[in-house]
């Protein structure tokens, strides 16, 4: 199952890997391993999500998922949309910034330097919605209860996480312009570009959120029909309208199902330009990655584990906080690769071993629990 399920994966990181040799030597081999680590650990809850909606869904539309929607994940947000920031940034054109990026790497490196403000800025804030939204939900399960619990109850304050994002945005623009002026000038141009691309990140992020909430209503608007359309075709013993209305819902499902894919692709995206400005080593990368965000959507549905190591969901969540907390202090300050590359796997790691902890005490006090069930039973006879 395991192999069947990870062998295009496994294929992929293998060539992915020689060609990061070939390119850069033993240190892109490096990178490029950490980019597909950390697009793995920060698109798991995007897993997860997918998984449970794509189980609802038949065989059909779930193969139009695994396909088409693995050719949008994987050539167009991981591949394409690079370029694109790079272009739009750089006030390039896509094909210019591709032949920089290929031909002249020391003026490509230089254009994306200058614009890392602006880039961090977007992704920066962006990430820091998605972890703030995401700490602020009251949830029935917790991974750090003592910090999750105050938080919830603070999160009750409507749009609390935009407000926390656009103090934030203004610290990071103000210590922009404290350090410029502690070095003999006021830049005006880089504070205004900060809070500029800062607030269209915070603006990209409530439009994706706002599209998600809205297919996510209409696919229970749709259930709900189809629910009704089954119960009235049962009755006059037809088939056709309940049909109908499950090809509906399963059509917003993949629609709501490829906005999630962007978004969460999106912050990998981002995140990549922390470790790396290098356009070929980050295709790779997020290539080897986003497959083994495919397999691992369709080892959850065919499997139906989700449910297994609950914490690992939030420690994708605080992986993608601590993110974006570095990209917004790269703006004024130099952050190590190292350190950018694996915050992530820790929190990861620590999250999943606190799951395997949780299973083993819940799996010990069932057992303990049937122990005394069998001594009362025996001592009653």
């Amino acid at each position: 199952m395991v192999l069947k399920t990870f062998g295009w994966s496994f294929a992929i990181t293998v060539l992915g890997l020689i060609a990061a040799v070939f390119y850069g030597g033993w240190q892109a081999f490096g990178v490029v391993a950490i980019l597909a680590i950390m697009e793995v650990s920060l698109s798991f809850d995007n897993a997860v999500v997918n998984a449970g909606i794509l189980k609802k869904m038949n065989a059909f539309w779930q193969k139009i998922f695994l396909t088409i929607g693995v050719v949008i994940a994987v050539f167009g947000m991981r591949l394409i949309f690079p370029v694109v920031i790079v272009a739009i940034s750089a006030k390039l054109g896509p094909v210019e910034a591709v032949d920089l990026a290929f031909n002249q790497p020391d003026r490509y490196q230089q254009l994306v330097t200058d614009a890392h403000p602006s880039i961090a800025a977007f992704g920066g804030m962006f990430l820091l919605m998605i972890f703030l939204d995401f700490i602020f939900e009251e949830r029935d399960i917790k991974w750090l209860g003592w910090l999750e619990r105050p938080l919830a109850k603070l999160g009750k304050v409507d749009m609390l996480s935009v407000c926390i994002a656009l103090i934030v945005l203004l610290v990071a623009s103000l210590t922009v312009a404290l350090n410029a002026h502690q070095h003999g000038g006021v830049h005006v141009d880089k504070q205004a570009t900060v809070l500029l691309a800062g607030v269209a990140g915070l603006v990209t992020y409530l439009i994706v959120n706002g599209l998600s909430s809205f297919f996510e209503h209409r696919i229970e608007e749709e259930e709900e029909r189809e629910h009704e359309e089954e119960e009235r075709a049962k009755r006059e013993g037809k088939q056709q309208s309940a049909v109908l209305l499950a090809g509906k819902a399963a059509f917003f499902m993949f629609l709501y199902l490829e906005v999630l894919d962007a978004s969460f692709s999106f912050d990998g995206v981002i995140s990549a330009f922390a470790i790396t400005n290098d356009i070929v080593m980050m295709a790779l990368g997020l290539g080897i990655g986003a497959m083994y965000v495919r397999s691992l959507t369709v080892y959850l549905v065919r499997q139906g584990t989700l449910d297994d190591y609950v914490y690992l969901e939030h420690g994708a969540h605080y992986a993608i906080g601590a993110l974006a907390a570095i990209l917004l202090v790269t703006i004024q300050y130099e952050v190590s690769e190292l350190i950018t590359g694996l915050v992530g796997v820790f929190l990861i790691a620590w999250s999943f071993l606190s799951s395997v902890r949780r299973n083993k005490r819940l799996a010990a006090a069932e057992g303990d629990s049937g122990s005394q069930d069998k001594t009362e039973v025996s001592s009653g006879v």
